[in-house]
């Protein structure tokens, strides 16, 4: 069993020899400490060294996991899939501006949305997910748009009874937790209904923290104090937890989503 690394910029060494023994036949590089180019296409390893490092102990498990997934998904991702098939297995993802450091912006279906984030879409495959690109969606004859409204349908369906647990602070805040650790707690942001169900529990407008895919915490925009600790341990989240999204509050009233980010600026 090969050691787990200690230091990030021996990781991508690590992921090397695990990649190379499962799949030898594809060229691999270490563009960078954090950076891989696999087959010509750039993956940025942050997100797969929070993972590993959570649990060190099942690094390798999890790495070739990875890597079975992200091959898998290129593959399925080459395939003609037709819309009628995977219409209704379209689905929302908030993520920073940030991916487009190594995807192009141009080739990826997303819309922009506030705190410096986007949202993409995916197809949810059984074991994996599968980016929306922009060359399907001209194969497929439908305008971003189009997929928005249908992501966020999806959404609501997938699982329509929102499970919420609801947290109350001695100083008077509640937050209200989401964590059915599917792949879409933090794209919660995104239903229609969110303001419906969580405002009269939440005395009206609130705040709602993402700082990673797999997390959302809605909370009461009063009293500061509880607003600023909350943020603090969304901070620290944002820079431990793989996919991390932002640390910036969006605020959510009836009208809906904005962002805090400019705010702050």
């Amino acid at each position: 069993m090969e050691a787990f690394p200690k230091k990030p910029e021996d990781f991508a060494n690590f992921v090397k020899r695990l990649f190379l023994r499962q799949w030898p036949d594809h060229q691999f590089e270490i563009a960078g400490p954090m950076d891989l180019v696999i087959d010509g296409r750039h993956l940025g390893l942050e997100n797969l060294w929070r993972m590993a490092k959570q649990d060190s102990a099942r690094a390798e498990e999890i790495v070739e996991s990875y890597i079975d997934k992200l091959m898998q998904g290129d593959s399925i991702g080459g395939l003609p899939m037709p819309f009628s098939l995977v219409r209704n297995r379209i689905m929302p993802r908030i993520q920073p501006e940030s991916i487009f450091t190594h995807l192009d912006r141009e080739q990826v279906a997303h819309i922009p949305f506030v705190n410096e984030t986007v949202v993409v879409f995916v197809i949810d495959m059984p074991h994996v997910t599968v980016s929306v690109t922009v060359e399907q969606m001209v194969r497929w004859g439908v305008q971003v748009d189009d997929l928005e409204t249908l992501a966020r349908e999806n959404l609501a369906r997938y699982a329509p009874e929102l499970k919420v647990r609801i947290v109350e602070a001695e100083d008077g805040g509640k937050a209200a937790i989401v964590a059915l650790q599917d792949g879409y707690d933090a794209a919660r942001l995104l239903l229609d209904s969110l303001h419906v169900k969580l405002a009269p529990q939440l005395g009206g407008d609130f705040f709602v923290a993402t700082p990673a895919r797999d997390m959302f915490v809605a909370m009461t925009c009063n009293p500061p104090q509880f607003v600023e600790r909350i943020s603090q341990r969304i901070g620290r989240d944002y820079q431990r937890l793989p996919y991390p999204i932002t640390n910036s509050l969006f605020l959510v009233t009836r009208d809906g989503v904005a962002g805090t980010a400019e705010e702050a600026a």
